[in-house]
């Protein structure tokens, strides 16, 4: 599966930290991200993440563009609804996109964790065939 990772900067060691807690279920799997929050996880989980620019300059709309062709089978996106950093995109672009295009989404550590256990269990296996018959 095709799991996508952002964070902005002040939730940035919450992904760290839930990345670390659950490489063993992500090591099994794909991971995309932008760029910085794909280099803090990798560094410090020695995960492999595939790496979009950085959000400010492209990275969003790179992660939303694969949402939208259905090649993302999961998002985890942490954010602080209290903080709006500059020049950071919309998050309601990634949201929005995942709600056009059925894609779960977790905004919080609670639902992250819903997903990522969901994920391990095989409750999003409807995913993969979903995109075989895409590709039929």
């Amino acid at each position: 599966m095709n799991i996508g990772i952002t964070a902005q900067n002040s939730k940035k060691s919450l992904m760290e930290d839930f990345c670390i807690a659950y490489k063993g279920i992500l090591a099994k799997h794909d991971i995309y991200a932008t760029y910085s929050t794909g280099k803090r996880v990798e560094d410090m989980t020695n995960l492999h993440i595939h790496k979009f620019l950085p959000g400010d300059i492209g990275g969003d709309k790179q992660f939303t563009d694969m949402v939208a062709r259905g090649d993302m089978d999961m998002v985890i996106y942490f954010y602080n609804p209290y903080q709006n950093e500059p020049n950071v995109p919309d998050i309601y672009l990634i949201v929005r996109a995942c709600d056009q295009y059925n894609i779960p989404l977790a905004t919080n550590i609670a639902s992250a964790e819903l997903l990522i256990l969901g994920l391990a269990n095989g409750d999003l296996d409807w995913r993969l065939n979903l995109r075989k018959e895409e590709m039929i």
